[in-house]
Parts: C-alpha cells; sequence; structure tokens
C-alpha cells in the first residue's frame, strides 16, 4: 500500500518511471542500484553535525567520499561502472558539498550523463540556498527529483544547526542566516514543484536541538508541496559540535515518523548514503574511483628512489611521474617541488603543479593536505611497497593489493580501517 501511495504522490507532470528508484519505491532497493557521482566538494553552508574531512571503507554517511571528481572523470566513472554492474537506475549528486555551491561542476557532469545515458533517472540533493536559479535548467534535463535538506523551520532552533551560511559573497551567522537559508529554501521548492519536479525532504533529527521540531518542518513543507519527507537520525561525528549527542534511536524515529507521517508520506528505508555510493540501498558495492581514473592522467609517486613508495609527502623533494604509454608503464619525469614547502598555500600549489595527474602515491599524508588536494581532483592514495606494482595496478584497472595500503585520516574503526 504504501509503494502505491509513493507512487501516486510522486508523479510530475514530465513523466518518470518511479518503479526502478530505491528511495521512492521500497521494493525496487532490493532490485535496482543509484550510483552518486562526487562533483561537488564545496559547501556553502557548514551544519553543526558535519565533518567532510575524513573518509573510510567502513564509514557509509552523507558528506563523504573517497575521491572529488571532474565532470568527465565522473562520466568515465559512470561508464566504467556501467560495466560492472548492470542494474543502476538513478545518478546523483549529493557532495560531498552542496551541488549548488559547485553549480558548473553539477550542470556540466548532469548534462554528459543526460547526453549518454538519456534513460538514467537523474536526480540532486542539495541544502537549497543556491539551487533557485538552476531550475530550469534542471527541467530541461528531465532531473526526476530534487532533495532539500531542511532542519528547522524556526530561525531560532536554525541558529543552533548552521555555523554559517555564505551567499552573494556575505557570511551570515545566527538567526539571521537561519531565516535566509528557509527563506531561499522555501523560494526553491515552490519553483521546483512549478516545474513539475518531484521534491523530498530531508530532516537531520538532531536530539535536544530539533527533534521535537520536526513535525513542524513536514506540516511546513507540506503547505509548499513537497512531496516526500526523509527522516534521517544523527550521526553524531567525531570533531563537530554535535559530537557529544546520542544517536536517535530506532524507537525514537519510530516516534518522529509518527508524527512527521501527519503533514507528509515518510520515506522509512533510506541508508544515509555516501557521497559516492553505488549499488543497492544498504548494500554498497566497492567500485573505486582509483579503479576507474582516466589514464590519460599521470600518476605522481612520492619516493626517494622511484623503486619505493617510502615518502611522507611533506617531505618529498622530488615527485615521480609515471604515465601509461601503448598499455606500458612509463617514467615520464621526476618533478622538482622542493620551491613549493616555502609557499603560503602550499598545498593548493601543489595541487596547481599537479593538474596533470590524477592520484599523488605517498607513505604518509596529514589530514589538511589530503583533504585540500581531494578537494581540487587529487586523490591521495598511503602506501608502502613496489612503485612499479601500485602503478601498474591502478593504470590497468586493479585494486591496490592490500598488503600495501596505509592509514591515512581518522576513523572510530582504529588501525584495521586500510583505506
Amino acid at each position: 500500500m504504501e509503494n502505491d501511495i509513493l507512487t501516486q504522490q510522486c508523479r510530475p507532470a514530465a513523466t518518470h518511471n518511479f518503479s526502478k528508484h530505491p528511495c521512492f519505491n521500497v521494493e525496487s532497493r532490493h532490485l535496482y542500484g543509484r550510483i552518486h557521482l562526487a562533483v561537488a566538494p564545496k559547501c556553502n553552508v557548514q551544519c553543526n553535525f558535519c565533518n567532510r574531512k575524513f573518509d573510510c571503507t567502513n564509514e557509509s554517511r552523507p558528506g563523504i567520499t573517497t575521491a572529488v571528481l571532474k565532470p568527465m572523470d565522473a562520466l568515465h566513472h559512470l561508464d566504467e561502472v556501467e560495466k560492472k554492474i548492470n542494474n543502476l537506475a538513478v545518478v546523483g549528486i549529493a557532495g560531498p558539498g552542496d551541488p549548488f555551491a559547485n553549480p558548473e561542476e553539477t550542470m556540466r557532469t548532469m548534462e554528459l550523463v543526460h547526453a549518454k545515458y538519456p534513460d538514467k533517472l537523474l536526480c540532486v540533493s542539495s541544502n537549497g540556498l543556491n539551487i533557485y536559479d538552476y531550475i530550469p535548467r534542471l527541467a530541461q534535463l528531465n532531473v526526476s527529483h530534487v532533495t532539500i535538506t531542511v532542519n528547522a523551520v524556526n530561525p531560532e532552533i536554525g541558529a543552533k544547526i548552521y555555523e554559517w551560511l555564505h551567499f552573494n559573497e556575505k557570511t551570515y551567522f545566527g538567526a539571521e542566516g537561519a531565516q535566509l537559508l528557509l527563506m531561499r529554501q522555501t523560494e526553491a521548492i515552490k519553483r521546483l514543484k512549478e516545474y513539475g519536479i518531484i521534491v523530498k525532504i530531508n530532516s537531520v533529527v538532531i536530539p535536544e536541538v530539533n527533534e521535537h521540531h520536526v513535525n513542524e518542518i513536514a506540516k511546513y513543507a507540506s503547505k509548499l508541496g513537497a512531496d516526500i519527507q526523509n527522516c534521517i537520525a544523527l550521526i553524531p561525528v567525531k570533531g563537530t559540535p554535535f559530537e557529544q549527542l546520542h544517536e536517535p534511536s530506532v524507537s525514537d524515529m519510530r516516534i518522529v515518523r509518527a508524527k512527521t507521517s501527519v503533514y507528509m508520506t515518510q520515506m522509512k528505508h533510506c541508508a544515509r548514503c555516501r557521497a559516492d555510493a553505488i549499488g543497492l540501498l544498504g548494500q554498497d558495492v566497492s567500485v573505486s574511483v582509483s579503479e576507474t581514473f582516466n589514464t590519460d592522467l599521470y600518476i605522481a609517486v612520492a619516493s626517494s628512489s622511484g623503486v619505493s613508495v617510502n615518502m611522507h609527502l611533506g617531505q618529498a623533494s622530488d615527485l615521480y611521474i609515471y604515465g601509461l604509454e601503448k598499455g606500458n608503464v612509463k617514467l615520464i619525469e621526476k618533478r622538482n617541488i622542493s620551491h613549493i614547502r616555502r609557499m603560503k598555500n602550499r598545498w593548493v600549489e601543489l595541487a596547481n603543479a599537479l593538474q596533470d595527474c590524477s592520484i599523488i602515491l605517498v607513505s604518509q599524508v596529514g589530514t589538511l593536505p589530503q583533504q585540500i588536494l581531494k578537494d581540487k581532483s587529487i586523490l591521495v592514495k598511503a602506501v608502502e611497497g613496489s612503485v612499479h606494482d601500485i602503478v601498474s595496478s591502478l593504470f590497468h584497472s586493479k585494486s591496490i593489493p592490500k598488503e600495501y595500503l596505509r592509514i591515512t585520516g581518522f576513523c572510530q574503526s582504529g588501525d584495521n580501517c586500510y583505506r
């Protein structure tokens, strides 16, 4: 019965087959998969529950990804995944930042995907702050639905959730920022419905902050014409202002959904997906970006001799640059980067010096350079071992042997988390 309700309430002016959308059809989650293309690293709102610095294969939560892709690399990644998975019905963009804090990358990626895969359902998830002007283009691309994350419709409550937001070259704080965000979200939801686009409202349920307010969000969004709400239990993340809060229990969420269902149909099977999720909801498959990167680009290696990957990125004076020529791995050059150490924006300058590279292999790396380089679409891999073996694995679309992998960043899984 719930399936029928979802299908009836989620039919836009354009014709879309929602029977294959795992977020809108409960049964299809077991049959059809989705892929999220992580092309949007920047965010224009800082939420007090969000930390996008860490990536771990043992974590599945919004806002994290192994790598940030450029639009053409995202299409290449999709091409490769299509060869391995035959049930992908939906292509979405959900970060790791906000798609419309990165509008050109987001729209270009959607244009490329729509041109090559016109039968795929396209969707995008946003905080709603900057989406308004792009809605006509989304409609032209036949985007089937848009998710807007609304965590408060009371600016005083919103002020507790959002640290700041950045809009039109100005930064807003407190209730003023929350009020602006709500106004922009309201305008966006109305316009999306005018264009016949299905709107899903995501609401993070935060104990002691908005848990008793979520039904008001449902009531407000329903009046605007939104179609369905997805109440998401807070994941307390280390390094955020809300890290000490508890995650709402299944019972807590049942009570929240009972109250909100008075106003809106509820999605109850959310998997709280990563920004690079692939496969069925709750059953993501591992097809890493490092296995599908553009082989026209090079691999940089931090090595003392070119034989083994054995240098910390922060200590390397040179990087060995490798490419693929007629199917064979070839050393292109030994590139000196010692002068970059003295520069003010060291890691940004390093990214600029490695624009022809898609991956850097190092023995160790700090969280800050890892994040900055990832934001510049350069994946950093912490490994130790034979340069030839590791580089060959990457260029020939194979996984790096597990014995070569080392820990980078942080996750609560401890020393058993290799990535």
